[in-house]
């Protein structure tokens, strides 16, 4: 292929190849005079007769046959090893008897060599994509975290400190099970998430009911409304409260339309799940919280970060720089 610092182009080929052919020129004078090697010259000269000014382009240098290249039995199974076991060149070349040389370049080839590009559960390459506008597409879900006992979890103190806080805390609000073991409960956040521009909206609740849910869906569009973003489908998983007919007539009298993930198939509303991890990175063991309503009282503070100023791999900055004008933008 011909580049910038290029002895010959494809018009300098056919000048000089026409001297040889139809002028009658010399092979090594006209090599001199276009500064290349008689062979050169010969060359174009050749194919300039067999083919004329066409034959002076560029042409592809990848090989009609190669004898040597990895079967494709054998390509097939270097990916399926790559896919169900994630392992890396070297042990697939010991497993499968070959060069680790030749494993990975199988692999880059299949572009399958760097395991961020493959999905932890299935293996298979990871499909990215993004809708175009907020408001497109939000996800929901419910994710779940244990109450903290009061004097801090055993997360920070230690397990048998801890399990004395939470014996503690449910002997004094009364809440030990049938065994007389302590129960602290769980609370469920439920989040809701913009595909386009990741912006969060969270709440807190004592359940993951139907009516709960629809009140969420309800309070999230309206608060999506309010910062100019009107949201035109929901995307759930296949739980009972996003089943039911309480959420189906919520969506229609809203004006959204509802789609489910495939069954056992969480990837699809991986955003918010991803959504869900830095949640708990982020906030809910960010640090030591001596009881679970500190913990509580420091989302909204969280969640304000997340939105305005923490920076999001995905899209170059804090999710709210994908939406225009809103308000308390730069605070």
């Amino acid at each position: 292929m011909s580049h910038v610092n290029a002895a010959l182009t494809p018009r300098a080929r056919l000048r000089m190849a026409r001297l040889i052919v139809d002028d009658g020129w010399p092979v090594q004078p006209a090599a001199m005079m276009f500064m290349v090697s008689p062979v050169t010259a010969r060359k174009w000269a050749a194919r300039y007769r067999a083919e004329g000014a066409p034959g002076m382009i560029d042409r592809s240098s990848r090989p009609r046959s190669m004898p040597t290249k990895t079967p494709r039995e054998v390509v097939k199974r270097i990916v399926r090893v790559r896919w169900r076991r994630r392992l890396g060149p070297a042990q697939i070349a010991g497993e499968l008897g070959m060069p680790a040389s030749t494993v990975h370049a199988v692999l880059t080839r299949c572009r399958i060599n760097r395991l961020s590009r493959i999905d932890r559960v299935t293996g298979e390459p990871i499909r990215r994509y993004e809708h175009d506008h907020p408001g497109a597409l939000i996800h929901v879900d419910v994710t779940k975290f244990g109450r903290i006992p009061d004097g801090g979890g055993h997360r920070f103190v230690g397990r048998q400190q801890g399990l004395k806080h939470r014996a503690v805390t449910s002997d004094r609000e009364g809440t030990r099970n049938a065994r007389y073991q302590p129960h602290l409960g769980i609370g469920y956040l439920h989040t809701v998430v913009d595909d386009h521009s990741r912006v969060a909206y969270v709440e807190m609740h004592t359940d993951e009911r139907k009516d709960t849910a629809v009140g969420v869906l309800q309070r999230a569009v309206a608060w999506f409304a309010d910062q100019g973003v009107t949201v035109e489908r929901v995307l759930s998983d296949n739980g009972s409260a996003y089943k039911s007919f309480a959420w189906r007539d919520a969506c229609v009298e809203l004006g959204i339309v509802h789609k489910r993930t495939r069954p056992y198939r969480p990837q699809t509303n991986g955003k918010i799940e991803r959504f869900h991890r830095t949640l708990a990175d982020g906030w809910a063991y960010a640090r030591f919280y001596s009881s679970e309503t500190e913990r509580r009282a420091a989302l909204p503070g969280w969640l304000h970060f997340y939105n305005h100023h923490r920076r999001h791999s995905a899209i170059g900055g804090p999710p709210i720089s994908r939406l225009n004008n809103l308000p308390g933008h730069h605070t």
